[in-house]
This record gives structure tokens, sequence and C-alpha cells, in this order.
């Protein structure tokens, strides 16, 4: 938040222009049927501005300005200020009934993460929270989240845990907001995928600037997004306009060979699924057709059905020698084949798991950056 703002002047009480008005006519000595006279007002109108029941319009301001010979930009102002603070005043009494709302979030996860700053104001706080949000009032969140044609309800991650994965999705959608991109174009997004695979064996300061980089070229915003407790997703994807793409992951299980999986997964969803439909990756859903279309898409992309198949074409016991020999052919991670390989039962999931690379979040001025686990 700007600090500026935060920290700007917000008096309780703020009296009508009206007030100030009647003490210039007592001042000055003229009545409020004379004013009115002056003004070619009715001295009802002139006393309900005095009362603060009617507003000072422009053309009254103007009015008053050759009347009494104070500006017209003194009683704009006192106007606006006046009606600002009435709203404000009001806003405030509508939202301390709608505190207890925030009880559905996770709001320390959000703080920890700096996605929203913690107030000791309960309304301050749930001020904040409908800004990060980009709605009015939990009503109108209610509206944008959980009315059942919503694209996110189709997900059971969502359904399970409403409040937050849509505040991970909203992150992600913020942070895509930033990411300068290219109009989508299916073919060089093709093309980027394969330069990105080619950096599945360097280090995340690297990989991960690069993976923005050539997706955003082709019309792709990848976003890293820490999972909050319960979001339960390794990923999304969804169109945020007809020639922007925004691929979320999450980073849930924290190693290599997870990730870029969850990367060309999210990336087939983007080449082979329909721009209105949203999906919230998790493991539930992988009896979905289209969630199997993606799975195969991000196993075959990273190590061919060719070479898989010559590679465990008899069963034997897969050294570390084998798997980094075989890895360094193909020019990808030795981790994605050790996850390959224990994911379809070829080694159990205690065996090699060395050659797999840790990955953690460290957060780098708001912004969360992969690190060497």
């Amino acid at each position: 938040m700007d600090k500026q703002v935060k920290n700007q002047y917000n008096p309780d009480v703020v009296s009508p222009p009206g007030e100030t008005l009647l003490e210039l006519l007592q001042t000055l000595g003229i009545t409020q049927v004379e004013l009115s006279e002056r003004i070619g007002k009715t001295p009802k109108h002139i006393n309900k501005i005095i009362k603060g029941e009617a507003p000072i319009v422009p053309e009254t301001a103007l009015q008053l300005e050759r009347a009494l010979r104070v500006p017209a930009q003194f009683w704009n102002n006192r106007e606006r200020r006046y009606r600002e603070f009435i709203a404000c005043k009001e806003e405030r009494e509508q939202m301390q009934e709608q505190v207890k709302w925030l009880e559905r979030l996770p709001l320390q996860a959000l703080q920890k993460w700096g996605w929203i700053e913690k107030f000791d104001d309960a309304v301050d706080q749930l001020r904040e929270v409908l800004s990060f949000f980009g709605v009015v009032s939990p009503e109108q969140w209610e509206v944008l989240w959980l009315q059942p044609e919503a694209a996110f309800r189709q997900s059971p991650a969502f359904e399970a845990e409403p409040y937050a994965v849509a505040a991970w999705l909203r992150k992600g959608e913020l942070e895509a907001q930033q990411v300068d991109c290219a109009p989508f174009n299916k073919k060089k997004f093709k093309a980027a995928l394969r330069e990105i695979r080619s950096l599945t064996g360097k280090s995340p300061q690297l990989f991960q600037k690069e993976i923005v980089r050539l997706s955003a070229e082709a019309g792709v915003a990848v976003v890293f997004v820490p999972a909050l407790d319960k979001t339960r997703a390794s990923g999304a994807t969804r169109w945020l306009k007809p020639d922007k793409a925004l691929i979320q992951l999450s980073l849930r299980y924290k190693s290599d060979d997870q990730f870029w999986f969850a990367f060309f997964h999210e990336a087939a969803h983007i080449l082979h699924h329909g721009k209105r439909e949203v999906f919230i990756d998790v493991e539930t859903v992988a009896d979905d057709e289209r969630e199997r279309e993606a799975n195969k898409f991000a196993a075959d992309f990273l190590i061919s059905p060719e070479d898989w198949r010559h590679f465990t074409r008899q069963e034997h016991y897969y050294s570390r020698e084998e798997i980094l020999n075989f890895a360094a052919t193909l020019d990808v991670a030795p981790g994605i084949v050790v996850g390959r390989l224990q994911h379809e039962d070829y080694l159990d999931y205690k065996y090699r798991n060395s050659l797999k690379r840790k990955l953690t979040w460290q957060v780098e001025e708001g912004r969360a950056i992969i690190i060497p686990g």
C-alpha cells in the first residue's frame, strides 16, 4: 500500500460547507433571503445548503463566488471533502457489519507472503482484503467467485477450500498483470516450450527468468505463487484475455521433477483446451479426459515415448550412472527421469531421490523467487 495514502489525515468530523457559508453570511450581514435573491435560488434551497441537506454544485459555487467574492474552488473543495467524509463514514458503518467475513480467509498466510498488509483495525483489514480481490464488498466477492456459473467452481480444489484457492488465484492474476506479453501465438509458444525444456537442468535463478521471458514472447504470462495451506493445487491455467494466457505454478511438491511436469502439464491446457475454461490442477482430477491429455503431453514432451521405451525395454536395476547418462543424452534434469521411473513403478520412491533437485521459495521485494531447497 502507498504509505502516503495509508498515513494521510482522516478527520473524525468534517462540517458541511453550509456551516462555513452561514458564518460568512453572518460576518457580512447578509440574510439567507438576500443571498437567495443575489444568486437566483429559493430561500428554501439556501437553507438546505446551510444544513448540509443539499450539495453546493459547481454552478452554485460560481454563483457564490460572484455574490460573496469567495473563489468557487473553495466551495467545490469544501463540498467534495464533506461528501467524501460522509461516504467514508457510511461505508465504515456498513463494513463494521461485514468484518466477520474475514474469518473465512487465510489472513495470516496472506500477510506472511506479503500479499496484504496487516491492520489492527478490523474495518481497515477488511478494506485491504477487498482491495486485494478488487471488489467492493463480501457480497460482490461471492458473486465473482462463488456463483454456480463461475469457471473456478468447476475444480474440486476450489469446492474444497474456495477462500484459500481464490486468494491464490487472485495473486496469480495480479502478478500476471505485471507481465508484458506479446499477443498469443501458438507456433511461437510451441517453439518456446522446446527452449524451456533445455533449461530443466539449469539453476532456478536462470530458468525462472527464462521461462517468464520466453513464454511472454509467445503470449503466455507465467507466474510463480506459493501454495497456501489446503489449496492442494500444483498449477492453474486460464485466459486473462483472448490473446493472453496465464500459467500459475505453486511449487507444491518442492522437487524439480514435479515442477517441470506441472509446467508442461499447464502448457498442454493452453495448447489443446478451450479459452473459456479454468484448470486448477490437483491429483484428484486426473480422471478427467483433459487432465489425462495434459499428463500425457507433459510426459511425452519431457521424454519422448520412443526414448522411454528404449530405456525401459527390460526390467533391471536403474543405477545412478544409467540415469545420469540417459538424462544427459536427452538434455533433461536427472530428477525428471527419476520421477518418471518412480511414477511408473520402475523404481521405488525411496531410491535415487538424491538426483532430484529440491526447490523452495524466497521472498524478494514482495515476490516469491525459486531457490535451491
